[in-house]
């Protein structure tokens, strides 16, 4: 017999691709969304620590990403990827969306039947209020400039959505940042709490802009303390 913390494999098939992904734990659930270039694997840590304090955790490789299929070339087609694992779980489950998976979420967040499935929204090392030459300088910094250059460009060029979208959320927000190595600023963060002013800022000490390479167990707990009075 397969128990609750063993991982269990799930399928979603969408019009163009299959997206593969695993579940683990039981109770209260996180769909947890990787950044670009990564995999639904670099949750795992993440996922112990949710999981043995009672939660349920849901990761999928986003599509061209891991063992799904397709090309991610645009941030609406990741949008309408989530939009389908949140109608996929059960009622009042957390987003939990690192770099391009937190930018993906805001955009599934256009979606009032999304807004009312999810009971909030964590951002891990990323905001809406992206400044282009800073994102690409980044991105190069990292290797990833020409890895994804149709993607980015694409989300650089909705960032008046992604904007508006955070400015009109009535969910709670948590952003957890990197304090070494992240891809925010001070004014990034000032933004962000300017669309959003309910919105909870926690920083993780000796992390850069993967925190969940970095610091799992600190990003967890810090996800556990915020959002736990969300459900």
């Amino acid at each position: 017999m397969i128990g609750p913390t063993a991982p269990r494999e799930r399928w979603i098939t969408r019009p163009d691709v299959i997206l593969h992904g695993e579940e683990v734990g039981a109770g209260a659930t996180f769909l947890l969304l990787h950044a670009g270039g990564e995999r639904r694997q670099v949750w795992g840590p993440v996922s112990e620590v949710l999981v043995d304090a009672g939660y349920r955790c849901v990761a999928f490789d986003q599509r061209g990403h891991g063992d799904s299929e397709g090309t991610a070339r645009t941030l609406s087609a990741c949008a309408d990827d989530i939009t389908a694992m949140v109608h996929a779980e059960p009622p009042a489950s957390v987003l939990v969306g690192a770099s391009l998976g937190g930018l993906a979420a805001i955009a599934a967040l256009t979606d009032p039947a999304v807004r009312a499935k999810v009971a909030g929204l964590v951002l891990v090392d990323v905001v809406p209020c992206l400044e282009p030459s800073r994102v690409r300088r980044f991105l190069a910094s990292v290797s990833l400039s020409g890895a994804h250059t149709e993607l980015v460009e694409d989300i650089l060029a909705q960032v008046p959505l992604l904007r508006q979208v955070t400015a009109e959320l009535d969910l709670p927000v948590l952003l957890v940042h990197g304090d070494n190595g992240s891809s925010l600023t001070d004014d990034d963060i000032d933004q962000l709490l300017r669309l959003a002013p309910h919105t909870t800022v926690r920083p993780i000490q000796g992390a850069g802009h993967l925190i969940a390479r970095h610091q799992p167990v600190a990003l967890a707990q810090a996800i556990i303390a915020t959002t736990t009075a969300w459900r």
